[in-house]
């Protein structure tokens, strides 16, 4: 019965992907110009291009979790992963059905895709609230599972090994943390050291824990999602920027300065922060406009930089700065400059250099994600030396591109710090919903809450096998399009879990203090650091599909 409802939920999918590639044929119609993408003309339909790239990212997302179901051979798996790719047709199904003419669609292709009498028959029966009612009860009787681990002996491992410290060193901190707007403490700082999680993404032969000859994105998505559990700001983003740096060094960096700065980076003798957003220009990165100038034996950095988390912590800044005040150069005008400062314990910080240089920051009060905090930083004349500049003279106007290579990997990491929050608020939901009596009976049983935790199973087990699927295609060198769209993906459905979860709770999970209040907030900026969900969406998933012409 699995397998043959698993081939119903493929043929579901393929048949979302052929009104998909339907549109994409009439996109490439309107935005193609002299044989190249314009991105003026994707801009006057970008509201078709959001929902066309998040339908591709949901639609990659349920050929995840079929597989993985596949593979699992179980009930709850299969049921889930059924249900995820009935929800995936919905929301396809009301994205385009009453705005035909935006997607560049007829009547009869979505008649002969999503219209077909199987597929209807399909979503009924998955969508149907006692089929929701019976994958709740199947997942509170498996203790909250949402499904069979299927990672081999050693990502198991390292899988506890930081499940552990998240509960007996993280969570205990984490609200303090939250509630009285603390830098990440020496106690979360000092263990994770002497773990080597910092060296995770770096190749041993500096000094870090992946192997010289392949690469292991899954080892950093496992110990980010459990770390990311105990708290996204204390924990789980603290591995974030040596992964950025690990990849920007490797990718434009001198064969000295890897040498020199990733044996730093993966001891944590070095902790890094990445400035790039300015005030007014954050994905528009080709008008930045902190400037580098040289000078005897270097460069000096003016400007303003924002957003620049754990910046005041951090000894060592990557900043993307102007080396060609040519606006008309873009991003080829930008290089990447490895700038060391002191370490600051406070919110505020300011470093005045012997030849008069000034560096100064402080924490930009925000919501959640506290922790690690984000800073402003203001550069004022402040001298990089010539080895400093990524690359070297070879670097000059290259900047932008080792920065893509760096973020690359942030993106899928987000994906699974969004996993990680995801779980935390999942588990305090299911826990509450079992204690919390109403009209003489526990939450739990009422058929709106069943309908609640089947979806938050849903997104939080799709959010999952995604993420390890695309980790497992970047280890083989491809991906790239799909870490952008398991970031898009997860970091929505995290806003999602987050809510439900706190909705469960009531006013209880209202309150400041409380975990999963803190998961709710902590969730938003998911959606928004390390590429906004709308760049994303718009400028590169939708863009790279309509230069393919197709879905596959």
């Amino acid at each position: 019965m699995s397998n043959d409802l698993l081939e119903q939920a493929e043929n579901a999918l393929d048949a979302a992907r052929r009104l998909t590639n339907r549109t994409l044929r009439a996109l490439q119609g309107r935005a193609v110009r002299d044989g190249r993408v314009s991105a003026d003309a994707m801009d006057a339909f970008q509201a078709v291009c959001y929902d066309v790239a998040l339908s591709t990212s949901e639609q990659t997302a349920g050929r995840a979790m079929i597989d993985y179901a596949r593979e699992a051979d179980g009930s709850l798996e299969a049921g889930l992963a059924c249900l995820f790719a009935a929800d995936v047709i919905k929301n396809l199904h009301s994205r385009v059905a009453f705005r035909m003419e935006d997607f560049g669609l007829a009547t009869e292709d979505l008649a002969d895709t999503l219209g077909q009498a199987d597929v209807q028959s399909f979503c009924s029966g998955q969508l149907a609230g006692s089929n929701l009612e019976a994958l709740a009860d199947m997942v509170r009787k498996e203790g909250g599972s949402t499904g069979r681990c299927l990672l081999d002996e050693g990502h198991k491992e390292l899988r506890e090994t930081f499940r552990s410290f998240a509960e007996q060193v993280v969570m205990p901190l984490a609200d303090r943390i939250h509630t009285e707007k603390r830098l990440v403490p020496d106690e979360i700082l000092q263990p994770l050291k002497e773990m080597g999680i910092f060296g995770i993404s770096i190749p041993k032969r500096y000094g870090g824990k992946q192997e010289d000859d392949r690469e292991d994105t899954l080892s950093m998505i496992l110990a980010t999602e459990e770390l990311s559990r105990g708290s996204l700001g204390a924990a789980g983003s603290l591995i974030t920027r040596p992964e950025i740096f690990g990849r920007a060094l490797q990718a434009g960096g001198t064969p000295e300065q890897q040498e020199r700065w990733l044996p730093r980076l993966a001891a944590a003798e070095t902790l890094g922060a990445v400035a790039v957003t300015e005030p007014d220009f954050g994905s528009d990165v080709a008008s930045m406009k902190v400037k580098a100038e040289r000078t005897d034996k270097g460069w000096l950095l003016n400007g303003t930089k924002t957003w620049s988390t754990f910046a005041g912590k951090a000894n060592l800044l990557l900043v993307l700065a102007r080396t060609d005040p040519d606006p008309a150069k873009g991003h080829k005008g930008l290089s990447l400059f490895l700038a060391e400062k002191p370490s600051f314990e406070g919110l505020d910080f300011e470093h005045v250099q012997p030849g008069g240089g000034k560096i100064r920051g402080g924490a930009i009060p925000a919501i959640g994600y506290r922790g690690m905090h984000s800073f402003w930083i203001v550069f004022k004349d402040y001298f990089v030396p010539d080895d400093c500049l990524l690359g070297g003279e070879a670097g000059l106007g290259k900047g932008f591109y080792a920065l893509m290579a760096g973020f690359s990997g942030g993106r899928i990491q987000t994906a699974a710090r969004a996993v990680g929050v995801m779980q935390a608020a999942f588990e305090q939901a299911m826990s509450y919903a079992s204690k919390r009596t109403t009209f003489g009976k526990p939450i739990e049983v009422y058929e709106l809450t069943k309908a609640k935790v089947a979806r938050m199973a849903m997104l939080l087990a799709a959010s999952r096998q995604f993420t390890y699927a695309v980790a497992r295609l970047m280890d083989k060198g491809e991906g790239q399009l799909e870490a952008n769209m398991v970031k898009l993906f997860s970091c929505k459905g995290a806003e999602w879990v987050t809510r439900e979860a706190m909705q469960i709770h009531g006013a209880k999970g209202y309150a400041e203090g409380s975990p999963v209040s803190r998961h709710f907030v902590d969730a938003r900026v998911l959606s928004i650091f390390e590429g906004t969900e709308e760049i994303l969406a718009i400028k590169v998933i939708a863009r790279s599909l309509i230069e393919q012409g197709a879905f596959n």
